[in-house]
């Protein structure tokens, strides 16, 4: 597990490229065969990517989150993006399809990621947040998910958002958790922009072609900075920072966020003459 730590806004600004892309793009989340995560001090929160092959895996964090196990004191959300696979919970089993997602609630000790196919492996991405309160375990399958459809042609961001983590599916303590596809011909995600003062968010961009690009912009709305990303790459902002982008083709992305609330529409708003 590698470690981010929290910045502050003014710091960013002396960024170069290269530093920029060390402190908040994270260039690998899947690989076969193992457990990629990151644990930012952005509060606290876990994420990556688990890709079992022909071995099951598990995440055994305990002596660097001072706990006997993972999820001794954290909540968990997990969105499988790759192919068929599952996830055991305590002795309990749950298939896992693609796009197929699982809340997992504080106190589950066993955690087991598996593929049903070690040459099209599951790709169980997880997002995990410290929580107080034990809540029950939801699998969420995609199927039973009503989307948001929000944006048009006109303004290139015809999408659809699902709400997975998320008091309309499951309850939670401070994790959500979700899914936007954007329409063929359309390429920027949450414009106009927003920050969220009160929460932090980590995006991972996917479903797109080995040549396609993510400009995602990051910064204070009157100081904006950008992060060039390819498929499966994943980027962490901060509660001050937007997060927005737009790219050479549609693609999908996955939202996680944990903070002071769960309030989905609880965000600050930027007007576009305030952008810079």
């Amino acid at each position: 597990m590698e470690t981010r730590y929290a910045h502050h806004p003014e710091d960013m600004k002396k960024y170069t490229t290269t530093e920029l892309r060390k402190e908040f793009l994270i260039e690998t989340v899947f690989e076969p065969g193992h457990v990629h995560l990151t644990y930012t001090h952005v509060d606290r929160m876990i994420f990556g990517g688990v890709t079992p092959t022909d071995q099951e895996l598990t995440i055994k964090l305990d002596k660097e989150l001072g706990v006997d196990y993972f999820l001794e004191r954290r909540e968990l959300g997990i969105i499988n993006i790759g192919g068929e696979g599952s996830v055991v919970l305590d002795g309990t089993e749950y298939d896992m399809q693609q796009r197929d997602g699982l809340y997992v609630g504080k106190g589950t000790k066993e955690v087991l990621f598996r593929s049903k196919d070690a040459n099209n492996p599951a790709k169980f991405y997880i997002n995990s947040a410290p929580a107080h309160h034990t809540y029950p375990t939801v699998k969420i399958d995609i199927k039973n998910i009503k989307p948001l459809e929000m944006g048009s042609p006109e303004t290139l961001n015809e999408r659809k958002i699902y709400q997975y983590v998320h008091p309309n599916i499951c309850e939670s303590c401070q994790l959500q958790m979700g899914l936007t596809m954007l329409s063929a011909g359309s390429v920027w995600n949450t414009m106009p922009c927003h920050t969220h003062e009160r929460r932090m968010e980590v995006y991972l961009y996917f479903d797109m072609e080995p040549e396609t690009r993510v400009f995602h912009f990051m910064g204070k709305p009157d100081e904006t900075r950008h992060l060039v990303m390819k498929n499966e790459q994943a980027t962490i902002s901060p509660s001050w920072s937007i997060h927005t982008g737009t790219a050479t083709s549609n693609y999908t992305f996955i939202w996680g966020m944990c903070g002071e609330n769960i309030t989905y529409s609880d965000m600050d708003l930027v007007k576009m003459e305030d952008l810079r």
